[in-house]
């Protein structure tokens, strides 16, 4: 694939993005774009390893190691390389629904596991992904494609994240036809309220290819609360099959003292105001202007808090993170072709040290209470460092390092600490049974509840995970649904 010598002769090359102190005054896209040629010598690194781990999807040490979706890497590499860009187009979309969606917000275990990133920096792959479908769209590739037949049969997916829009493209595909039902204003999901403009466009990326769908023959019903005033039991009687794409949406909270004080809410909260403020054109109900925020985890939605607090126009941003500082290298515990668990500083914290002068994380402290202002709102947190030692049952925990007390004022505090599982009554309603951790209980590869005619995909089986592992759940869901409606199924 690609150029034989071209991982010889060409250095790695990503696009630049949009200087830090000018981006944080809009909420348009931050990533800027690679010319053609360039993408090209890109492909050209692709280097015919052999065995193309990018896109195998393991598990490795519970982490993707891989593409999820098995998206077909080298060949499409070889065909940009080639200047053969809707061919590449027709190999990704092969395995991937929405790449415009996972070339701008997947975090690319596809480049961890990369072979020639042994030793070297790996092939932008992810660059190129976002660039090919970009192609589609400009060049008038992308259509509506209904299906040729219908064949009777009518499913419900409930949720219009990743998972559902995945599951309802590939069963729409196959005939059937799909209402697709969301409780929110517009579909979408985590994809148009919990991941910010700045990151994913919404009228220009996701609405682009809602569009697409309802012209290919999906039903969006949104405002539609199932288990709420659109009983459950509609979707049995009314429908052949159910998926459940619901996502894992109850937060994990923080229990300690002044928890119940103003200004202290959960990060999806946060966020969802704030893209809900941005497409109405009106002030956001819950803002961080002139605000000193404090933002209590990491990850993805802790970068997106950051990002979103500075935005607004907030006085300071601080993160609490409870974890050490990741090395600056591959740890010999972390082995290739493992996600590479290294320091980064994702674009939230960079426009914080570009506007604040650092990275605003601090790393191996918890906090331990919120003060009262004397007006019932928040003032400020105790924290305390932490170091990790092992229990009676060797199990790594954190331990508060006496003397290490310090406070931190904050007007407002953003719980950014993940998630426990889904939503319990509808799948109580419908008598889906769960597991320990509270997820519907659905075999990875048949997606089958213990409901007849029900199915499960996504963060709602899994727990939280990726937008990649989501569109994986959809379009497996999707392939056993159809399965169990018609016998057989031709879905990949």
């Amino acid at each position: 694939m690609g150029k034989p010598t071209g991982f010889i002769e060409y250095l790695r090359q990503v696009p630049a993005d949009r200087p830090p102190l000018e981006r944080i005054r809009d909420w348009n896209e931050f990533h800027l774009h690679l010319p053609d040629e360039a993408l090209q010598t890109q492909g050209a690194r692709c280097m015919d390893c052999g065995v193309p781990f990018c896109h195998t999807g393991m598990l490795l040490s519970g982490m993707a190691s891989g593409c999820p979706i098995n998206n077909l890497i080298p060949e499409w590499n070889d065909l940009v390389y080639r200047n053969l860009w809707r061919q590449a187009l027709e190999r990704l979309h092969k395995t991937n629904n929405f790449p415009e969606f996972t070339g701008r917000v997947c975090p690319a275990p596809c480049e961890g596991s990369c072979v020639l990133g042994m030793d070297t920096p790996p092939v932008t792959i992810k660059n190129i992904e976002v660039s090919i479908v970009e192609h589609g769209w400009a060049e008038g590739w992308i259509v509506p494609r209904p299906p040729l037949f219908r064949t009777g049969k009518l499913v419900a997916v409930v949720g219009s994240g990743p998972a559902g829009l995945s599951a309802a493209a590939q069963l729409n595909q196959a005939g059937h036809t799909v209402t697709l039902l969301e409780r929110a204003p517009l579909p979408g999901g985590l994809l148009m309220y919990g991941i910010p403009n700045m990151k994913l466009d919404k009228e220009l990326v996701i609405m682009r290819r809602i569009r697409q769908m309802e012209a290919e023959g999906v039903i969006f019903a949104c405002n539609t609360d199932v288990g709420g005033e659109y009983p459950a039991q509609r979707l049995t009687t009314e429908f052949d099959a159910v998926v459940l794409a619901t996502g894992a949406t109850l937060p994990r909270d923080l229990p300690v003292t002044g928890r119940e004080l103003k200004g202290i809410h959960f990060a999806m909260e946060f966020l969802t105001a704030a893209t809900g403020a941005l497409l109405a054109n009106e002030e956001t109900p819950l803002s961080a202007k002139g605000k000193r925020v404090v933002v209590i985890g990491g990850g993805d939605t802790g970068t997106d808090c950051v990002a979103t607090s500075l935005r607004q126009g907030c006085v300071a941003v601080e993160q609490l993170e409870i974890l050490p500082r990741p090395s600056d290298e591959r740890s010999e515990d972390n082995p290739w072709p493992e996600w590479p668990k290294i320091y980064r500083m994702d674009y939230g914290q960079e426009e914080a040290a570009a506007l604040q002068g650092g990275d605003p994380r601090r790393y191996l402290t918890t906090v331990t209470r919120f003060d009262d202002d004397g007006c019932g709102a928040v003032s400020s947190l105790q924290t305390v460092q932490v170091r990790w030692e092992k229990n009676d049952r060797g199990q790594f925990v954190p331990q508060q390092i006496p003397g290490s007390e310090q406070v931190i004022a904050a007007d407002l505090v953003l719980l950014a600490m993940g998630f426990l599982g889904p939503e319990q009554p509808l799948l109580e309603a419908l008598g889906v049974e769960r597991d320990h951790r509270s997820n519907a209980r659905a075999e990875h590869g048949r997606f089958a509840t213990s409901a007849p005619g029900v199915f499960a995909a996504g963060d709602c089986r899994r727990g939280q995970s990726l937008v990649v592992w989501a569109f994986n759940e959809g379009r497996g869901a999707a392939r056993e649904c159809d399965r169990f409606l018609m016998g057989s199924t031709v879905l990949p």
